[in-house]
């Protein structure tokens, strides 16, 4: 089960299905060089990981202490 608020990133938790760099590590471009951006698809399997592990209200938080789970977040939007 990936840990969202481990990495420097939350997106970072789950491999990437287009470069398949690990969980933990940037994506990577075709050249092997370090990408400018995270790709889209895995943003898109971050957020669907997310949302199957903490439920359609949470989001997560960027706090000073590093990354926060609110499980009631976006039921109070």
């Amino acid at each position: 089960m990936p840990d969202f608020t481990a990495h420097r990133h939350p997106v970072l938790a789950v491999r990437c299905p287009i470069c398949r760099t690990a969980p933990g590590l940037w994506c990577r471009r075709p050249s092997g060089h370090r990408a400018n951006d995270l790709h889209a698809a895995r943003r898109a399997e971050a957020d669907r990981v997310f949302i199957e592990q903490h439920g359609p209200t949470a989001a997560i938080l960027q706090a000073a202490s590093g990354w926060l789970i609110d499980p009631r977040a976006r039921a109070r939007d």
